[in-house]
């Protein structure tokens, strides 16, 4: 059974919440977080009749999400979804990484999330940036570049080692369906991860030429065929990402891309040059992805055809950002009913 055991406190701020300070990330600028920013208090979900009692057997559904200043906004309103629509809200576990460059900061942005959620069980994980720094290159667009984007190759490292499971949640999503549901989706064959692949979309634009060109580097994918994911939703098998050591194996295509720049899109390569190919292929109902629009430019899209269970805001659109300038898309909409932030502007979504 998983308890939050006690670690070593760099700041307590809540009694129920400790750091654990992990050698893992780059010095990125530092973005200011104004503590008087106000959310509303959710209200408070509780769980069925049906939901097993954890305190005496059973495990929670564990969350793991990024906490930063930029994106606060859209981890709370993500947050918020996730208890509105599933079964067991008091069953879900959420586990926050933050950057250990500004400990006040963070210690503001938890007393954030307590504030907006109570009843919420959740830790914060402080993640150090300087030991990734060196193997970040420089992508497409800035906000990919920073370390907390790439502190899912290290949620094996972070986490307690006795969580075995745990579901990646990127910041600007809605789930509007039971996450239990994708809880239980099993990994099958030895799979490591779960995701929705996308195998209509060219693969080969991931990466440069120069990739292709080399013998050594392209036969990562022979006998698989490689499919694109996205990483912003994913179940995680930790028991089998500790025994495959697979965060080396991504900090190893790291340092590669370093020298060789054999691709252009921040973490989400080196993903697929360690498991495309091999991933548990998840309905897409459980990623309806790149509502924000091109990567580059802003640019709006529509839900794809089909059931929805999690719209993501993936591209350099966020619903927040373009509510508040009063140049919405038609499916930010869909996103402000979550939205917490305590606006005198609420009233003309």
């Amino acid at each position: 059974m998983f308890r939050p055991r006690e670690v070593f406190p760099l700041i307590l701020f809540v009694s129920s919440l400790v750091f654990l300070s992990v050698d893992a990330v780059r010095s990125f600028p530092r973005i200011k977080f104004d503590a008087s920013v106000q959310f509303l208090e959710a209200p408070v979900y509780r769980n069925g009749l049906e939901c097993p009692n954890l305190a005496a057997n059973g495990e929670p559904v564990h969350i793991a999400m990024t906490l930063d200043p930029e994106y606060l906004r859209g981890t709370i309103a993500a947050v918020h979804s996730v208890l509105k629509h599933t079964s067991c809200p008091e069953n879900v576990f959420f586990h926050f990484i933050a950057a250990e460059s500004s400990p006040a900061i963070t210690n503001d942005l938890a007393q954030t999330v307590r504030s907006a959620f109570p009843y919420l069980s959740f830790q914060v994980y402080l993640f150090r940036e300087k030991f990734v720094t060196g193997l970040i290159s420089s992508s497409i667009r800035r906000a990919l570049d920073s370390p907390l984007n790439y502190a899912r190759i290290y949620l094996a490292d972070i986490l307690e080692p006795s969580i075995k499971r745990v579901i990646y949640l990127d910041s600007d999503v809605i789930v509007v369906d039971d996450i239990q549901k994708l809880w239980r989706i099993p990994l099958s064959g030895g799979r490591t991860i779960g995701a929705p692949e996308y195998c209509h979309a060219n693969f080969t634009k991931y990466f440069s030429d120069e990739f292709w060109s080399d013998r050594e580097f392209s036969r990562v994918f022979e006998g698989k065929r490689p499919c694109y994911f996205n990483t912003g939703v994913m179940v995680m098998d930790l028991v089998r990402w500790r025994e495959g050591d697979y965060t080396r194996e991504i900090e190893k295509w790291m340092r590669i891309q370093k020298e060789r720049r054999i691709y252009e899109l921040g973490s989400l390569p080196p993903f697929l040059l360690v498991f495309g190919g091999d991933v548990e292929a998840i309905d897409h109902r459980w990623n309806q992805h790149g509502l924000g629009g091109h990567n580059v430019e802003n640019s709006c899209r529509n839900l794809h055809a089909g059931p929805v269970s999690l719209m993501h805001w993936s591209g350099k659109g966020k619903p927040w950002v373009r509510l508040d300038a009063k140049k919405p898309c038609p499916v930010d909409y869909l996103w402000a009913p979550y939205d917490l932030y305590n606006s005198h502007t609420h009233s003309q979504y």
